[in-house]
């Protein structure tokens, strides 16, 4: 407990005396310089939006499309996973050189065009757009404040009116630093030591594109003018915002053009610094003060809980230790308590099969929980690597079955006595939670499939994380069982008797196990907030120095609350802890769900449609799951640490 104090306050004291930018992440890709006139292309990603949470191609929508034909982007796991879809796109930059160019005029819009334009607009369906894998940045005034947001929308509705406008007009502002290279460059040593001179060296130098910004419009242009341009030809800049009337309506049969400008402006941003302005969010300072208060108070009361608790059980033992065996014979006989359920304490619980195989599960998950978290604490999955968290995640759960096998193999040779049934335990474990997360987003993704969203798995990928889970996830996982029929069964202190003991009637046990998550829940609501929002509002999650500490809690809470309850009830002559000891820890997740659906019809409150609605219930069931398995592991294992110390302590013949 003092170690984990310990590794706890150094985390906290790193976290206070580090810059945000510094200590939760590392740039996640390569620098790129870029010489004066070279072209670069932007990208675009799927559309989004906050009102349906259904992703959509950027092509869907009667866009300009590029010459040379739409091309998808090489995207990992975890950005297929995440409904991301990156296409190359007609706009294309020269490094340096400001231009207003013309891009394209569509052909006249028909009904389903104009259906479909005013539906993503009224949705407030966002165009995100990349360059150099960097998102583009906007800018609103709200109420006196400057709000940032990452992408522009498809269209806007004025107000006082239900005529939609499309955005048809682009003035970027691409951000660059000059890097100049070395000034002088020396190869080799002794007599064949070469110097390169600084006009050699200006081949190292470029332009670093270190910012993004849009300034999105609707313009109204002449097609039968326009119609004589090319592609890329130059054309007048545009003053953004325009007035309402030289705005592009969208109707049907109207043509719609569509322009852009580019400026370059020389900044001092430096690359490593460049994505500073995607993760200093406002509110930043309310976030860092309120998770610091937060963790002070919670480890306080854990240490005062478990020291308070250490001298109760210590005084216990110590007293039925001074005692000779006549006394000790008389104590068992007068009193009540923990002493007498001596024979019964370690007897096989209810559906051991189904524990054994939650606990393999659950130590799955935490274990992917801490390493992935660990990694993403100290800068190995920056916001810049796109889908690289989640891939990551998903490569560590797979190659945790073999520890999963193990432990809930291990745990039922320990509760039978003998291997016997060790496969079906084994294979039981591999897909119980896999299982019950694969009925759920076959569902889902069926529903997203009914709507073509780019959220929906290709049936490429389906089949694919299907073969994942059968030929690695399995495999390892029967492979750990079979370590865990080799590793040694843990021998309980103290024999079972023959016959059951009677337990009192107690009314309270259940009140006592769902109150008993409050306590943790306590330690990670907050941080909750920022993670949803993350998630189901578009915005960036960078503090993962602060969720280390909070799981690093949240483990000490669980183990402590659950060792209490434990305590409790054995006090109170009930020998049926294993389930108990699971729950008392793994009800924090019934908090968990219930918060989320708080954030729903309080927060989301903007999401509209039930298949939005599904979505989201579907997700927080699989991760309010996820989170038992994790924390009532983390209650029983301790539980069970507790219980064999504590009678392995007393002296019973």
């Amino acid at each position: 407990m003092v170690e984990g104090w310990v590794f706890s306050a150094l985390l906290v004291a790193f976290l206070a005396f580090a810059t945000p930018c510094e200590s939760f992440y590392l740039p996640g890709s390569y620098m790129h310089t870029y010489q004066k006139g070279e072209v670069i292309g932007a990208k675009v990603n799927s559309l989004t939006s906050i009102e349906t949470e259904l992703p959509f191609s950027y092509y869907s929508l009667p866009y300009c499309r590029p010459k040379d034909g739409v091309k998808k982007s090489a995207e990992n796991l975890g950005e297929l996973l995440m409904g991301d879809q990156i296409d190359n796109s007609p706009y294309r930059f020269h490094v340096n050189v400001n231009e207003s160019l013309y891009l394209c005029t569509t052909n006249p819009l028909d009904e389903a065009d104009v259906k479909l334009l005013k539906q993503r607009s009224r949705d407030l369906y966002q165009v995100n757009m990349i360059v150099d894998n960097l998102p583009v940045r906007r800018f609103t005034e709200q109420n006196g404040m400057t709000i940032q947001w990452t992408g522009y929308p498809v269209g806007y509705i004025p107000e006082g009116t239900s005529d939609v406008y499309i955005i048809n007009h682009l003035k970027f502002k691409v951000l660059v630093h000059k890097y100049e290279g070395g000034k002088v460059k020396v190869l080799g040593t002794g007599e064949g030591t070469e110097f390169i001179s600084e006009a050699d060296s200006d081949a190292n130098s470029g332009y670093e594109i270190v910012g993004f910004e849009v300034v999105p419009c609707s313009v109204k242009r002449d097609p039968e003018a326009m119609s004589k341009f090319n592609t890329y030809d130059k054309v007048d800049p545009v003053n953004c915002p325009v007035e309402l009337e030289k705005s592009q309506l969208v109707r049907e049969k109207e043509k719609i053009t569509f322009t852009y400008e580019v400026e370059f402006v020389n900044s001092d941003i430096r690359w490593p610094s460049r994505w500073d302005a995607y993760l200093k969010m406002e509110g930043s300072k309310i976030h860092w003060f309120s998770i610091m208060n937060s963790l002070m108070v919670i480890l306080f009361l854990a240490g005062i809980v478990f020291v308070i608790f250490l001298r109760t059980v210590r005084r216990d033992l110590t007293r039925y230790e001074e005692l000779d065996k006549e006394a000790q014979a008389q104590m068992n006989e007068e009193l009540s308590g923990w002493k007498l359920v001596v024979g019964d304490v370690f007897r096989e619980p209810t559906s051991s099969k189904l524990l054994c195989v939650m606990i393999g599960d659950g130590v799955q998950i935490l274990g992917m929980a801490i390493v992935t978290i660990f990694f993403a604490a100290f800068g190995f999955m920056s916001p810049a690597s796109r889908g690289m968290l989640l891939t990551g995640m998903i490569v560590l759960y797979m190659l945790l079955g073999i520890v999963a096998g193990y432990a809930a193999v291990r745990l039922w040779r320990t509760l039978k006595g003998t291997s016997e049934g060790w496969r079906s335990v084994s294979w039981s474990t591999a897909c119980f939670f896999p299982g019950i997360v694969f009925i759920v987003l076959t569902v889902l993704n069926f529903m997203l499939w009914t709507r073509n969203s780019t959220g929906a798995l290709p049936i490429s990928l389906f089949f694919g994380l299907l073969s994942l889970w059968f030929c690695v996830s399995v495999p390892l996982t029967l492979l750990g069982g079979f370590f865990g029929t080799r590793a040694e069964p843990i021998e309980f202190p103290v024999r079972t008797n023959q016959i059951p003991r009677e337990i009192p009637t107690k009314k309270y046990s259940l009140l006592f196990i769902l109150g008993a998550g409050t306590l943790p829940f306590g330690t990670l609501f907050i941080e909750l907030f920022f993670i949803l929002s993350s998630i189901w509002l578009g915005r960036f999650y960078y503090v993962f120095g602060f969720l280390l500490v909070v799981l690093l809690l949240l483990i000490v809470v669980c183990a402590e609350v659950s060792v209490v309850l434990t305590y409790m009830h054995l006090c109170a002559e009930d020998w049926r802890w294993w389930w108990k000891a699971f729950f008392a820890s793994g009800t924090v997740a019934l908090y968990v769900f219930l918060y989320s659906i708080n954030y729903l019809v309080f927060d989301l409150r903007s999401l509209s449609g039930p298949v939005s609605a599904m979505l989201y219930i579907g997700y927080s069931f699989i991760v309010s799951l996820a989170i038992m398995l994790a924390t009532g592991t983390v209650g029983f294992l301790t539980s069970f640490s507790f219980v064999h110390y504590l009678f392995s302590s007393v002296k019973i013949d």
